[in-house]
């Protein structure tokens, strides 16, 4: 007897391995969620729709993407990390979740760290916007402004550790500026709000800028980056405006739970980069001032804990509190 379970052990240790690979060849065999922790038409659930519609088709099962916003995508972080790793529920995140959320928030489910990063889908510039009628023209004037008026410029941001505030928070520290902060839960509504004058500025990606500017329901008076872009070559660097290596952009993953398995990760990842590659998806992007990223997943866990480090180190510089 003793035998004969040794050998039905030995069997079904044996057909494991088997079974999972087979498990991977067949992935996906059913809907995959992908779970974006902002609100519907911020940044990266443009994105996340647009690479979903795209996977879809290129993996032959639906692409569902659903919203669970809120604590800085804490919320949808959180849901994610504790899915089964088995790739059917994936996170499509802004910075902040993926890095330095830890650093933010005091009480916290979730180790970013050990999120499984498929790849990088976008990329893109940060600007220096303002509202309609704010009375600087120029970032030099700008400048002048905030430090002439310590504690009497506020500036909105997508929430509390978005690229918006820590951008912020770096223009105050080397400027020697005091500004008051105001989160919101989203870009939307943080941008109505600038646009209807109930705050003064806003560190936003060029995405989501852009129109407004064209538009003049807001200025965009400078960009975040070491030289203009061709887009806006009338707006000039902040660097320009004597703030030498000020740099800031803002980009979006996707990533699967911990110990989801490297096979179906490499399969998600392949596919996935073919998408961005796509003619149909660069032409989405371009409308919308996006550049496509892509690159291997070792890539996108290397990036990721660069900019862990450096918006960490911003963190800690501007002493910015944690809730």
């Amino acid at each position: 007897m003793r035998t004969l379970f040794a050998l039905i052990a030995a069997l079904f240790l044996a057909g494991a391995p088997g079974a999972k690979a087979q498990n991977v060849a067949d992935f996906p065999s059913r809907p995959i969620r992908l779970i974006v922790c902002v609100p519907a038409g911020g940044g990266v659930d443009t994105v996340a729709r647009i690479v979903a519609d795209g996977l879809s088709r290129k993996l032959g099962q639906p692409v569902i993407v659903e919203n669970r916003a809120g604590a800085a995508g804490n919320i949808g972080a959180e849901y994610v990390f504790s899915s089964e790793p088995d790739g059917y529920t994936l996170l499509a995140a802004q910075p902040a979740p993926l890095t330095v959320n830890p650093l933010l928030y005091k009480k916290m489910n979730i180790d970013p760290k050990d999120f499984v990063p498929i790849t990088i889908m976008t990329s893109i510039a940060n600007v220096l916007m303002v509202r309609p009628d704010f009375p600087a023209k120029t970032p030099q004037e700008l400048i002048a402004y905030v430090k002439a008026n310590p504690g009497k410029v506020n500036y909105a941001s997508q929430g509390i550790g978005t690229t918006s505030h820590l951008t912020a928070a770096l223009f105050e520290t080397v400027t020697g500026s005091k500004l008051v902060h105001v989160p919101y839960k989203g870009t939307a509504p943080a941008l109505n709000d600038l646009i209807a004058s109930h705050v003064d500025m806003i560190f936003m990606e060029l995405a989501s800028a852009i129109k407004l500017h064209q538009s003049g329901h807001a200025r965009i008076i400078a960009v975040a980056t070491t030289h203009r872009v061709d887009t806006l070559p009338e707006i000039p660097t902040l660097d320009e405006a004597g703030l030498k290596g000020f740099e800031s952009g803002t980009w979006n993953a996707i990533a699967a739970p911990p110990k989801t398995p490297p096979a179906i990760v490499d399969k998600l990842n392949k596919a996935i980069v073919e998408v961005l590659a796509s003619p149909e998806a660069k032409d989405h992007f371009e409308k919308i001032n996006l550049r496509s990223a892509g690159g291997t997943p070792a890539e996108a866990k290397a990036f990721i804990m660069h900019e862990t480090e450096v918006w960490g180190g911003v963190i800690k510089a501007a002493g910015v509190p944690a809730n």
